[in-house]
C-alpha cells in the first residue's frame, strides 16, 4: 500500500504546514527568547528575539497572500 504524500491544501490554497509556520516560529522564538535571559545567554536572547520578528513577517506575508488570492477571485 502507498500513502499519498501530497501536501494537502485547503481553500486557502495553503497547507496546513505553511498556515501555522509563521506562528510556530514566534512562540519558538518567544521560548527561546525567555530561556536566554534565564540562563544570562544573550546570543539565545538575541537569537530568540529574530525568531519572533521572522515569524510576525512570515504571518503578515501569509494573510498578505490569501487577500490577494481573494481578491483574484
Amino acid at each position: 500500500m502507498q500513502e499519498n504524500d501530497e501536501p494537502k491544501i485547503d481553500g486557502d490554497g495553503l497547507t496546513l504546514k505553511g498556515k501555522i509556520s509563521g506562528a510556530g516560529q514566534a512562540i519558538l522564538g518567544e521560548i527561546e527568547r525567555l530561556a536566554g535571559v534565564i540562563t544570562a545567554d544573550p546570543l539565545a536572547q538575541q537569537e530568540g528575539e529574530f525568531n519572533v520578528e521572522v515569524g510576525e513577517l512570515r504571518e503578515e506575508i501569509e494573510s498578505d497572500l490569501k487577500e490577494d488570492r481573494d481578491s483574484d477571485e
